[in-house]
């Protein structure tokens, strides 16, 4: 069954990394995978009650980030309908390849601190549609901005999901995490950063501005929609922290906040105006072939955590290597691979606080590797499946052009973590 399930998982991963040569849409590749995986636990398995209460369990997980994704899309296309990001785009002045890439990448990498890499991927990749016309400037303008955004989400404890779950099961502490990982998550971004700064060279092409008088709004307007849009997508980590509710109920209520404010705002308007810039509108232009994919990778990583292959992998690479120097990273490649969270719970359930208490060096470390490890694919972390859904990324152009910076990266600020261990054991 075991057998079955991994090669399964394996030729859907490589038919998703073909998908031009294969003419076949990753989102339908990936929804394939994810039931054909399921299917085949079912019918090999033992006791299928317990498999479908398996998947009920991870399905109510998975409807959380799949609602989050939805909303926070909808907001950030609802800014975008009243072109709220010119607030953001009107002072970027500059046209210089390399000034604009520090700029955004500056902006992703504290940005997704306080809000998360997810969120923070999906606004930045709308803004870089605002700046940039050019379709090759922008796809590795994005790839940076997926490796900006996870190392600015793994020092912060709100920032990654596995980073939250860390922090609120007892391993790390919010204050720790980010003096930890700052200078290691800074140096993931500088050294890729560094390296294509030489490359770059030129100026970009912004897109042409059109004027329409039948869709164009107000300065008020589009500052009001901008900094309340913004507003909410910050209070959903403070919602969270007070409530105790998960990120999407949080997304969810800033959702009907923001939808009873157009409401109010263009209460006056002609009809068609109003439809233009209304969340039912934002809501039909959201990319849902993308949060399908979303759901099918979801689903058969899940499948692979339940039937235990991702525990036994954890379990083989301590017992076979046992230096938490070299087995930590490892988990961080691979969570390129497969997703970082179950990978997190893994490892958590491998490592018990008793012989690791909080705050302890495995923790840290784990949190860097598996936040930052994902950026090196683009189905690694979930802010890179929001871009490659956003901008048509393909698997094997992230490989040649983004791939090698994320990995250089990721192993410098390792080494750096390490050295800042074993010098100063802070």
């Amino acid at each position: 069954m075991i057998l079955t399930i991994i090669t399964i998982f394996i030729i859907g991963y490589i038919a998703i990394a073909f998908e031009h040569p294969l003419k076949i849409n990753k989102s339908a590749t990936a929804l394939l995978v994810g039931v054909l995986c399921w299917t085949a636990y079912i019918v090999m398995g033992d006791d299928s009650h317990l498999i479908n209460e398996q998947l009920t369990g991870h399905i109510g997980e998975l409807s959380g980030i799949l609602f989050f994704l939805m909303g926070a899309m909808t907001i950030v296309e609802l800014i975008d309908a009243h072109d709220g990001f010119d607030v953001i785009t009107s002072r970027i002045k500059t046209d210089n390849k390399r000034k604009l890439l520090w700029i955004i990448c500056g902006i992703t990498f504290f940005l997704s601190a306080a809000l998360d890499n997810l969120t923070t991927a999906i606004v930045m990749v709308s803004l870089l549609r605002k700046l940039i016309n050019d379709k090759e400037d922008r796809l590795l303008f994005t790839g940076m901005v997926v490796i900006a955004a996870n190392a600015g989400g793994a020092w912060s404890p709100i920032g990654d999901v596995t980073t939250t779950m860390l922090w609120i099961g007892g391993q790390i502490t919010a204050v720790n995490i980010m003096i930890k990982l700052l200078i290691p998550s800074l140096i993931c971004l500088l050294v890729p950063l560094l390296v294509l700064s030489f490359k770059l060279k030129g100026n970009i092409t912004r897109p042409e501005i059109t004027e329409d008088t039948t869709s164009a709004t107000t300065v008020t307007e589009r500052n009001i929609i901008f900094f309340l849009g913004i507003g909410i997508l910050v209070f959903v980590p403070i919602f969270k922290a007070v409530t105790s509710l998960p990120p999407y109920m949080g997304i969810l209520l800033g959702l009907g906040i923001l939808w009873i404010a157009t409401e109010i705002i263009h209460n006056n308007r002609d009809k068609n105006y109003k439809s233009a810039l209304s969340v039912s509108h934002a809501l039909r232009n959201i990319d849902m072939p993308s949060i399908l994919f979303f759901l099918g990778i979801l689903v058969a990583i899940s499948c692979l955590q339940s039937i235990g292959i991702l525990t036994t992998l954890a379990q083989f690479m301590n017992d076979t290597i046992g230096d938490l120097n070299i087995i930590v990273p490892l988990i961080g490649l691979l969570s390129a691979i497969v997703d970082n969270v179950p990978l997190v719970a893994a490892s958590m359930g491998m490592y018990d606080l008793t012989a690791y208490p909080t705050d302890s060096y495995i923790w840290e470390f784990l949190a860097y590797c598996t936040g930052t490890g994902g950026s090196i694919l683009i189905i690694g972390s979930a802010a890179g499946v929001a871009a490659m859904g956003m901008e048509k990324i393909d698997f094997i152009w992230y490989v040649k052009k983004i791939a090698g910076l994320a990995f250089i990266g990721y192993i410098a600020g390792a080494i750096c973590y390490i050295a800042i261990e074993y010098f100063f054991h802070l």
